[in-house]
């Protein structure tokens, strides 16, 4: 007989971010934000994650997006494992309706460095994550050029240096193909902003 591959507690991931993204949308588009969470799933999955990495990729941007949210909540529900992993993979907390998040620049040079120390099992979700991010961009980029980087906060010099420095500070101590993947993606990203 077949033997699971995993268990309720992932059912119950899914399901608790779907709900919670359910009016969230990618950036300056109408695509579902709940199709990142779940190619970030995939990406964890299918390079070796196991059941909490894959259950805290579809939670990732949980604390960062969703008024309200909260580690004990996370907790409570999903355990001390998936909660620290979420909690690693995120810059900031989402502020409070009307309050505005730390200035970008100084959230991601935090993040960066706390990165390069982070074990294997963070690595690979932020590697995963980015890498969605990335190859979504360079699609967007084929049909808008550098106007793409208008969508984002660090614009398109911000944008290009901080997929580089993830790649860079993913690299600290830590090897696997979506790391390699990334790099590719990465420079295909600069090499298109180069051509416009």
């Amino acid at each position: 007989m077949p033997r699971d591959r995993y268990t309720t507690r992932f059912d119950d991931a899914a399901a608790f971010a779907i709900d919670a993204f359910r009016t969230h949308a990618r950036k300056t588009s109408d695509v579902p934000y709940i199709t990142h969470l779940f190619a970030v799933c995939a990406l964890v999955g299918e390079y070796g994650g196991d059941e909490d990495q894959m259950m805290a990729a579809l939670l990732h941007d949980w604390l960062e997006d969703v008024h309200g949210s909260s580690q004990a909540t996370l907790e409570a529900r999903f355990g001390e494992r998936v909660t620290r992993l979420v909690a690693a993979l995120s810059d900031s907390e989402a502020p409070p309706p009307g309050m505005k998040k730390p200035a970008w620049r100084g959230r991601k040079e935090q993040y960066l460095a706390h990165l390069m120390e982070a074990p294997p099992e963070v690595k690979l979700i932020s590697c995963a994550d980015k890498l969605h991010n990335c190859q979504t961009i360079r699609a967007d980029h084929a049909l808008v050029g550098n106007a793409v980087f208008e969508r984002f906060n660090g614009r398109q010099d911000g944008t290009l240096w901080y997929y580089n420095a993830v790649h860079a500070a993913l690299g600290q101590g830590w090897a696997s193909p979506l790391l390699d993947r990334l790099g590719v993606e990465v420079k295909a990203l600069v090499e298109a902003t180069q051509r416009g």
